[in-house]
């Protein structure tokens, strides 16, 4: 079988000539050589800074009318993405699916399946459109190659509803950027087995990732300074930190904490401004309700 003439044109599947030799390496080299190409990472996302915080800015003005965050991606993208959604309500509390996930064949029963999938433009194009796309949504594509076809029919599908869309690819002058609103660009090079983008690549669209949807949170009023103020204590861990969280943030006593809390319903965003404020758990919560859950702009 031939290669499609077009992947001869991708730095994500090119050879890189200084790593042709790998099955002839001792196992300490190979270390050291993996451990010296994902140190590239970085630099390339921080290359991107400018691209991801435009993309960032755009996403929470949409979230902040009340639409969701989709991700949308294949493979190894696809995984990716899968796990940053599920991570923005275990960590965030954000509401069930405000942030979500479309993984091409994520209903198969192997990973042959799912690979398969991500040929067929017009299963993307309808996953997108079974989700009630509207114009407060955003839609991230993630996508190595930047032309996988389930993805570029989902952002056509997105693009009809009027959701912003954003690219995420680890090519330059990509179709997917070419039909997207918003291209993050992060160009990590020949991988140190050709075509495996779920090496740098999925690195890079990682920390892509974790970058988007931690900044919208925090622009979207879920922490207060570095504290996560929105956590639902539905296990002993989380509890205690809640408890942390409360008393860091407003100098209170245990005793004093245990009371706000409890006072509070287990809100501690609303136990916190009652602490700041000195006010009574309703008078917080509707500080809070008034400043869109916000508890800087509540305090103020």
């Amino acid at each position: 079988m031939t290669r499609p003439p077009e992947l001869d044109d991708l730095v994500t599947e090119a050879q890189d000539a200084e790593t042709a030799d790998l099955d002839l390496r001792a196992t300490r080299e190979l270390v050291s050589l993996m451990n010296r190409e994902d140190a590239l990472v970085p630099t390339a996302v921080a290359a991107a800074g400018e691209a991801i915080a435009a993309a960032i800015d755009a996403v929470v003005e949409r979230l902040g009318a009340g639409g969701r965050l989709i991700y949308v991606g294949v493979g190894s993208s696809g995984r990716l993405a899968a796990v940053d959604a599920a991570e923005c309500e275990a960590t965030f509390s954000a509401a069930p699916g405000q942030v979500v996930a479309v993984v091409a064949g994520a209903d198969g029963t192997s990973a042959t399946d799912e690979e398969a999938a991500e040929d067929d433009a017009d299963a993307g194009r309808t996953a997108l459109e079974e989700l009630g796309l509207s114009s407060s949504d955003a839609v991230v594509a993630v996508s190595a190659s930047g032309r996988t076809p389930y993805v570029l029919g989902a952002v056509l599908a997105a693009r009809a509803a009027g959701a912003l869309t954003v690219a995420l690819v680890a090519n330059r002058d990509s179709e997917l950027a070419r039909v997207a609103d918003r291209e993050i660009a992060v160009v990590v090079g020949p991988e140190v087995v050709a075509g495996s983008t779920r090496l740098k690549a999925g690195t890079a669209q990682k920390l892509v990732l974790n970058t988007i949807s931690t900044v919208v949170m925090i622009r979207l009023g879920k922490t207060f300074g570095n504290l996560m103020v929105d956590v639902r204590p539905s296990n002993e861990k989380l509890r205690e930190r809640q408890r942390r969280v409360v008393a860091t943030a407003t100098g209170a006593s245990v005793g004093e904490v245990e009371e706000a809390l409890t006072a509070a319903g287990g809100n501690a965003r609303v136990a916190i401004v009652s602490l700041l404020r000195e006010c009574d758990a309703d008078v917080a919560r509707a500080r809070l309700e008034a400043a869109g859950g916000n508890v800087r702009l509540a305090l103020r």
